[in-house]
């Protein structure tokens, strides 16, 4: 799906940069065109300083993505989910990373949950990259507890698992 969308933007990779932070940060648009979160409007001066393009570039993308009926629903219905992962260091929380060989293979996310539940670890939040919105899609998972080296070994040692990182 992404691809599909990237494509409709193909000759412009400003634009692109524009759809590329939009599903990223899970901004959606309004019926008047504007970048929103929920109900709180993101100024196209602000989205354009992020990512160093000018402003009529944010506007003629939204003007895109409304004339486009498939676009129009994507972007109309996309929304961010709250991330523990920046706040990990503060509430005292692990946030493990794992990269896989295969980010389509399917299980990853049931292998790697179940193995934590097999040693006693509980999770607080999964957060899994799509593998069609990122190079290298991770899977993340926060935790209340460090990570014993049991639990890191019985990881690593899943034949999908190429890279664990713990923070």
């Amino acid at each position: 799906m992404f691809d599909e969308i990237m494509k409709k933007f193909e000759g412009s990779p400003s634009q692109q940069a524009v759809i590329r932070l939009l599903l990223e940060r899970g901004f959606s648009v309004n019926d008047d065109g504007r970048v929103v979160s929920g109900g709180i409007e993101i100024p196209n001066t602000g989205i354009a300083r992020e990512i160093g393009v000018d402003r009529r570039v944010v506007d003629s993308t939204t003007d895109v993505i409304l004339d486009d009926p498939e676009l129009r629903r994507i972007f109309q219905n996309i929304s961010q989910v709250p991330s523990l992962m920046d706040l990990a260091p503060v509430l005292d929380l692990t946030v493990l990373s794992i990269e896989v060989i295969d980010a389509e293979r399917k299980g990853i996310v049931a292998k790697v949950t179940g193995t934590l539940a097999e040693h006693g670890i509980s999770i607080r939040q999964t957060i899994s990259e799509d593998p069609e919105f990122t190079d290298e899609p991770r899977l993340y998972l926060i935790t209340d507890e460090e990570l014993p080296g049991e639990v890191i070994t019985a990881l690593r040692d899943i034949e999908f698992v190429r890279k664990i990182e713990i923070q």
